[in-house]
Order: C-alpha cells, then sequence, then structure tokens
C-alpha cells in the first residue's frame, strides 16, 4: 500500500519583476500555507519523503510542511522535474520513487496537480486550488506499477477559514 500526499503550491505573487521560477509566494500565500499544513499534520502521518520542485514557491510551501510535521527543512528533496505543469513529468517521478518510501509528499505546480487528482484519485476535482492537500493511498507495493488509487482528503484552505 503507497500514498501519495500532492500539495499544490500557495498563491504566489505577481508584483515582483523575476523569472516564473523564483516568484514568491503573496500575502494570501504566506497565511494559507502555514494554515493548512498545521491542519494537514494533525490528520496525517508524518510522511517517508518530502519532494518537491525546485521553484521558490514550491519550496516554500514545503517549508512550511516541513515545520509543521517537524522535519528539517534540509530533508526535502529538491526536484527541478517536478516543476511541471501538465502533469506527465510528476507521474513518471512518482512512478520513479524509491519503494521503500510508503508515504510521499509532493509539492508542486497547476495543472499537473489537477491532472494528476483526476488519472489517478478516486473523486473528481475540476481544479484543484492554490495551497490545496489531496491524499490518494494506491493498492500497490511498488510505485512504478501506479494506478487508479483511492482519494482519502482533498482540503482547500477556504474549507479551513
Amino acid at each position: 500500500m503507497k500514498t501519495l500526499y500532492l500539495v499544490r503550491h500557495a498563491k504566489s505573487s505577481w508584483e515582483y519583476d523575476v523569472i516564473d521560477h523564483q516568484r514568491p509566494l503573496n500575502e494570501r500565500g504566506l497565511s494559507d500555507a502555514p494554515l493548512i499544513a498545521a491542519h494537514v499534520a494533525g490528520l496525517i502521518e508524518t510522511p517517508d519523503l518530502f519532494m518537491s520542485s525546485d521553484a521558490v514557491r514550491a519550496l516554500t510551501t514545503a517549508n512550511f510542511y516541513a515545520k509543521a510535521f517537524g522535519v528539517p527543512t534540509e530533508d526535502i528533496r529538491l526536484n527541478h522535474d517536478l516543476y511541471d505543469f501538465d502533469g506527465r513529468q510528476l507521474v513518471r517521478e512518482v512512478k520513479k520513487l524509491p519503494n521503500a518510501h510508503d508515504r510521499v509528499m509532493v509539492f508542486g505546480h497547476n495543472h499537473a496537480m489537477t491532472f494528476f487528482v483526476n488519472e489517478f484519485g478516486s473523486k473528481p476535482i475540476g481544479n484543484v486550488p492554490t495551497a490545496a492537500f489531496t491524499a490518494i493511498q494506491f493498492d500497490i507495493d511498488d510505485w512504478e506499477n501506479l494506478n487508479k488509487g483511492t482519494t482519502l482528503h482533498h482540503i482547500a484552505p477556504k474549507q479551513l477559514k
């Protein structure tokens, strides 16, 4: 049994003249990310692995989760291939996960997150909002055998406000 926790980065800012990869979170993102991270930390076991896109907004979101779970931020595995917007690379990266990890949390971007939760989860979600958390459990022992799973949770920040 494997469980994947998918987190779309929190709301980012368009206020700064930086390349997309370097965009930071905006004020709403900086309040939503720790709110939902704290809620999720009280809901699930600590993941075996935290893996994030290396984009600033995704890593900042991942740092809030690491803090909520009491995991050193240095333990977050950065993966440039998660800087993915259509979902194909996200699927490839999940299938390459080490089987020693049964519970993995991935921080990334839309539309990759929306594609993944609709393609592999059991609950249709029109669009995964910023900072949303989705948990999908798979009846597999090997990540390479990724198939349709069961959506256990889908939580957006507005549900907690």
